[in-house]
């Protein structure tokens, strides 16, 4: 039933454009982890929000094959900026390529590293971030990142119900859900910010500064 539900939901969503779903069928051929990519209802997803916001300077932390970011790009407004940082060095030269062949290069900024180690380097505030980076990582992204999210502005995080994990009792071993469990009480527990989480996929937070 649940597939069923899917099939009409995406039927009954905005297309997927051609070229993002080449982008998917090529991540899915020859990727590792090819369920990292977002997809086509939360690529619309994300391109509706983006629309919502309107945001002039977005911060992706997690690039992976740039779906999301494609997403993203397409929605801003002219002469806005999207700087996304991603760990894997080996996906620089296919990022770099399909980003300057996107249709908006200029949007678009690619940063090769760790978040934790480039974010600080970037200056100004940021009117909205899409967090999905290591997942051990999400509190100290989330305490790096709030205080230079501009009053309004939001943050977009992926995967916080992490396969259903976060109402179970974790191994001490396993950092990953450790590490989104305790991203989801941190956020809970700020008074400064207003959240939900969205079941759809794996989970997807909605975090305004207030």
């Amino acid at each position: 039933m649940q597939d069923i539900l899917e099939e009409y939901i995406a039927a009954h969503t905005s297309a997927e454009p051609p070229h993002l779903k080449k982008l998917y069928r090529h991540t899915h051929l020859h990727h590792l982890y090819p369920r990292m990519c977002s997809g086509h209802v939360q690529g619309r997803v994300l391109k509706m929000i983006t629309s919502m916001i309107s945001p002039s300077r977005v911060l992706e932390l997690g690039t992976f094959t740039g779906y999301s970011a494609l997403c993203i790009a397409e929605a801003m407004p002219a002469g806005g900026e999207l700087h996304t940082v991603e760990i894997e060095d080996e996906m620089e030269e296919e990022l770099t390529e399909r980003f300057e062949n996107c249709g908006f290069p200029a949007r678009i900024t690619l940063h090769i590293g760790d978040a934790l180690d480039i974010v600080p380097k970037i200056e100004g505030e940021w009117d909205m971030v899409f967090i999905d980076a290591n997942k051990r990582h999400y509190p100290q992204y989330y305490t790096m990142i709030l205080p230079r999210l501009r009053h309004g502005g939001y943050i977009i995080a992926d995967n916080t119900l992490w396969d259903s994990k976060v109402v179970e009792c974790p191994l001490p071993t396993d950092a990953q859900s450790r590490g989104i469990m305790e991203f989801n009480d941190m956020v809970a527990r700020d008074t400064s910010v207003e959240t939900v989480i969205l079941p759809m996929r794996d989970g997807l937070t909605l975090i305004r500064k207030i």
